[in-house]
């Protein structure tokens, strides 16, 4: 066999390999997009024995800054408005670290009206102790009394946020999930209130965008979201209404990064209700 013949073949070998990965990729779209219903009935079904129905689902998104909706939950809230769950937002600060606060504002109504969450729908937090900034420690039990109030006075049963390292490791992301895993630790949460922390995966994973999808489908998760192209240009043309925040590195993000089209959630375990602490 000679060098050209071999050359043919390994050519031949990879555009197979490549083509076979994407109707990997194209198949698991579809399968996923049965399943999705039955995964948040499972999800739901762990705190009540009654079936749900997407109609039924009030869910709350948790976020630390204006674009965070976007850049982080999009596929997730996409997901659950095409199957009727109505979806809510509670975003901690106005992201006034360069005092752009009213600005930023504006841009995640705007965004949230892409995504298709109206305004009466949209929360933004504005408090002294809960600056948009890095370096500040947020308050657990601040950020706990805000998420639970609201919870409450909206009787949600499904909440989203981040996970221990918060997508990115900022240390606001990391304070609200350590807020919401205080609240289920000490059986603060409703009952029948599911909460939900977003996957963090490594920098390899994160930006290889929609190829990634065959790991998360072969990894544990509860509850797994991904759009297609279509929810892809929504979650793209969201994250270009947050124009203050489009500097070069924000359009590789919106080109490569795998939050884009695919999110994955664990359970975060709640404990015994209406607990004591001394």
């Amino acid at each position: 066999m000679n060098t050209v013949t071999v050359k043919i073949m390994s050519v031949y070998l990879i555009v197979f390999v490549v083509l076979s990965y994407l109707v990997l990729i194209k198949c698991l779209y579809y399968r996923h997009r049965r399943s999705l219903m039955k995964s948040l009935s499972h999800v739901m079904g762990v705190l009540s024995d009654r079936d749900t129905h997407a109609a039924d689902l009030r869910a709350l998104v948790v976020t630390a800054h204006p674009d965070d909706e976007c850049m982080f939950f999009a596929p997730s809230i996409i997901q659950l408005l095409d199957l009727n769950v109505s979806v809510y937002l509670l975003c901690l600060s106005e992201g006034n670290y360069y005092n752009q606060g009213a600005l930023r504002r504006q841009e995640l109504l705007d965004s949230c009206a892409v995504l298709g969450i109206p305004d009466s729908r949209v929360t933004v937090i504005n408090h002294k102790k809960l600056p948009d900034d890095p370096k500040a420690e947020w308050s657990v039990s601040l950020v706990s009394s805000l998420i639970v109030n609201h919870i409450r006075d909206h009787s949600f049963n499904m909440v989203l946020t981040f996970d221990g390292r918060g997508v990115s490791g900022h240390a606001n992301h990391i304070a609200i999930y350590k807020a919401v895993s205080h609240l289920a630790s000490t059986g603060q949460v409703p009952n029948d209130c599911c909460l939900l922390s977003l996957t963090t995966i490594g920098l390899l994973r994160k930006y290889i965008s929609f190829l990634e999808l065959p790991i998360s489908w072969l990894l544990p998760s509860c509850l797994r979201c991904v759009v297609d192209s279509q929810g892809y240009k929504k979650a793209r043309a969201a994250m270009f209404c947050h124009r203050s925040q489009l500097l070069w590195f924000r359009h590789l993000y919106i080109t490569f990064s795998r939050y884009m089209y695919i999110n994955t959630f664990q359970i975060i375990p709640q404990g015994p209700k209406n607990l004591k602490i001394y």
